[in-house]
């Protein structure tokens, strides 16, 4: 685990010596990475990383947006993963006996209402912003503002129920045909979502389907639906981006005290599907 996580804010403070950051000062910094106006860039960020900032998670969404342009768009996971089936919840799982209240009482998605979880206080503060639209899936929605911001936030096919979560006709499906951008801002390859866009495309032994279940408002009401998508691995994507920085590249910088990446998420996934049929098993 890396130190900052364990932070207070005292400790943030001190560790931002000798200045804060500031919504300028970061819009230099995303500027010297390389985001330009127009991009097209999903962000996963860590903002205690950064240091200490001068109006916090809102100062880096100003900072982004001006980075990119209203003739740009930025795209954050919004993702509600207790809105799930609890008989797959780990870290902490619940009681067996508890599956089938939690099924029958858990609030049905809300675009607007459903919080996110665990993914950040910039995504959560993001996904209510003036201007950003929400997607529909209801445990792995995007928000996405900006010029493309309706092409990114597409819901599921109609009659397919919600499968294919992070696949082709997903907002991740999108950036893959805009040739968007993932920039990491302190935080790993782990928290690179368009990774399992690879594991829709890839072909290894081990790869199966599982069945899935959310709570959703239909015609009818609240309803608790059940869909088939396949089974997510997030523990090698660390290795994969690793190899694809030694044989690719990215573009490496800092913004406060974080260290930023900035990732064409073509060239990653197309490495990382490769990389799975090679190395998965």
């Amino acid at each position: 685990m890396q130190e900052w996580l364990r932070m207070s804010e005292k400790d943030i403070i001190d560790y931002s010596a000798p200045a804060p950051l500031t919504e300028e000062s970061i819009l230099g910094e995303l500027c010297a990475l390389g985001i330009e106006r127009g991009d097209t860039i999903i962000v996963h960020s860590s903002l205690s990383s950064l240091g200490w900032v001068a109006g916090g998670a809102g100062a880096l969404i100003l900072a982004l947006e001006r980075a990119v342009t209203p003739k740009g768009t930025l795209v954050m996971p919004a993702h509600s993963g207790d809105l799930s089936d609890p008989a797959q919840w780990e870290n902490p799982s619940v009681p067996e006996v508890w599956w089938p209240t939690i099924r029958e009482s858990l609030p049905a998605y809300d675009r607007r209402r459903t919080p996110t979880r665990a993914v950040g206080v910039v995504p959560e503060l993001f996904r209510t912003w003036p201007g950003v639209l929400r997607s529909g899936h209801p445990e792995l929605s995007f928000s996405a503002w900006g010029a493309r911001k309706r092409r990114v936030v597409r819901d599921p096919r109609p009659g397919t129920g919600f499968g294919d979560a992070l696949g082709d006709r997903s907002p991740l499906g999108a950036l893959y045909e805009l040739s968007a951008q993932a920039l990491l801002l302190g935080v790993g390859y782990e928290n690179c979502t368009c990774l399992h866009l690879a594991e829709y495309w890839a072909r290894w032994e081990g790869k199966k389907k599982e069945r899935r279940g959310a709570p959703v408002m239909l015609r009818g009401g609240r309803a608790w639906v059940e869909f088939e998508d396949i089974e997510y691995h997030s523990e090698d994507f660390p290795a994969i981006g690793k190899a694809f920085e030694a044989s690719l590249g990215a573009r490496i910088g800092a913004v406060g005290k974080a260290e930023a990446r900035l990732v064409d998420i073509r060239g990653l996934v197309d490495f990382a599907v490769f990389w799975m049929e090679k190395n998965r098993r």
